[in-house]
């Protein structure tokens, strides 16, 4: 079994860094070799992907946009009547992730509004019935903890539609070494044993100085051996 690879997500780690440039060579001399950032639209795409190729990282996840900030949306993908401001957005976030070359786009599905048919927005079921091998499901398991629990039943029922991962410790949003409900120990390993191959991203909030608090990151290296190093 082949160990995980981590990214490090740069809209949660390094908030003591100011920029994006900054918080990428921060990941990269912290041992990760990859990045992800929600919305990286602040910046021109060309000077994002020479700061990650300096840092030697390589960007492997990116959100659509989040839409109207004032009315509270977070995503469109899944909100009746938005269809072409999703699609606008989407365009976008094509446009940056071929310029970042970056291999997988967030849709974020946004918040389904009052009275909306639930059911018709279920993203298993969307996949599904649009059966797409390049469209997956994004599986962040501090929100699935909190919304469903049964990790272990729902990890091994729906990894094979996965193309992302995402975690953070249940219920502070901490560092997976941190203290809480989740014992990452075993979820590691029961990702590794149910072959999950892409990455998991590190969406968390650090409890204190980022690099501090990556000791679960390098004990995890220690144990299982660092992508880079080959082994």
């Amino acid at each position: 079994m082949a160990p995980l690879r981590f990214s490090a997500n740069l809209s949660w780690l390094f908030p003591e860094l100011p920029s994006l440039p900054a918080r990428l060579r921060a990941a990269g001399r912290s041992g990760f070799e990859a990045a992800e950032v929600a919305w990286p639209y602040a910046e021109p795409p060309e000077a994002l992907a020479r700061a990650a190729q300096d840092a030697g990282l390589r960007l492997v996840l990116i959100n659509t946009p989040r839409g109207d900030q004032e009315k509270g949306e977070m995503g469109l993908a899944a909100v009746p009547g938005r269809q072409a401001a999703f699609r606008e957005g989407l365009e976008q976030a094509v446009l940056y992730a071929k310029a970042l070359g970056c291999p997988r786009i967030h849709l974020m599905a946004g918040r389904v509004p009052q009275g909306a048919d639930r059911a018709a927005v279920r993203a298993a079921a969307i996949l599904q019935k649009v059966g797409r091998p390049n469209l997956q499901l994004q599986m962040d398991i501090f929100h699935w903890q909190i919304m469903d629990g049964n990790l272990t039943g729902n990890i091994r029922e729906f990894l094979p539609i996965v193309g992302h991962v995402q975690v953070a410790q249940v219920p502070g949003r901490g560092e997976p070494g941190s203290s809480g409900e989740l014992d990452f120990s075993y979820l590691f390993q029961l990702l590794e044993d149910e072959g999950y191959e892409g990455f998991v991203g590190c969406e968390y909030k650090p409890q204190g100085d980022t690099i501090a608090g990556l000791s679960w990151l390098r004990s995890y290296w220690d144990r299982r051996g660092h992508p880079q190093d080959g082994r």
